[in-house]
């Protein structure tokens, strides 16, 4: 683990947050509570259930440890604070894709918000990163992983 910042949005932080409580609250409670009933079951060699807790709660206490990082290392950002017409982390852009015309709309965010489906893409992927300091009206071209994508960037709003 880095002493690098990672950005993320007020609703980023909120979310992580809101995580770290019902892992530490709700989940870990319940997968203790699980592992010892699974011990009482007899032979944890041949006991699936003991094994399958003690992943559970593996993968429970590796999550609380980077979420822990993630937020120690946090630096929130704003987008309604952010005052500038080039595009920067935070920005809500819409899109046309040149050869199909089709309009999306993407914000560009921390990489654990990331969620291509409600249209936030993290900061390092390469859409992001072909947005990155261009302006209404610039042509991207986005390396995708089938191949080059031109779109002309129609606005750009900061919410």
């Amino acid at each position: 683990m880095s002493d690098e910042k990672v950005p993320m949005t007020v609703l980023g932080k909120k979310l992580l947050d809101e995580e770290l409580k019902r892992l530490m609250s709700v989940d870990r409670p319940t997968i203790v509570k699980a592992i010892e009933i699974a011990r009482g079951h007899g032979d944890l060699s041949e006991n699936a259930d003991y094994s399958a807790a003690k992943e559970r709660q593996s993968f429970i206490e590796g999550r609380i440890q980077h979420i822990n990082d993630r937020l120690a290392r946090s630096k929130v950002i704003d987008p309604s604070t952010i005052t500038t017409e080039a595009i920067v982390f935070g920005a809500t852009v819409e899109l046309e894709e040149e050869e199909s015309g089709k309009k999306i709309t993407y914000q560009i965010v921390g990489v654990d918000e990331a969620d291509i489906k409600n249209g936030k893409v993290g900061i390092t992927s390469p859409i992001a990163r072909a947005l990155i300091t261009k302006r209404e009206g610039d042509d991207v071209v986005v390396n995708a992983p089938k191949g080059n994508i031109s779109y002309n960037v129609i606005s750009v709003s900061y919410k």
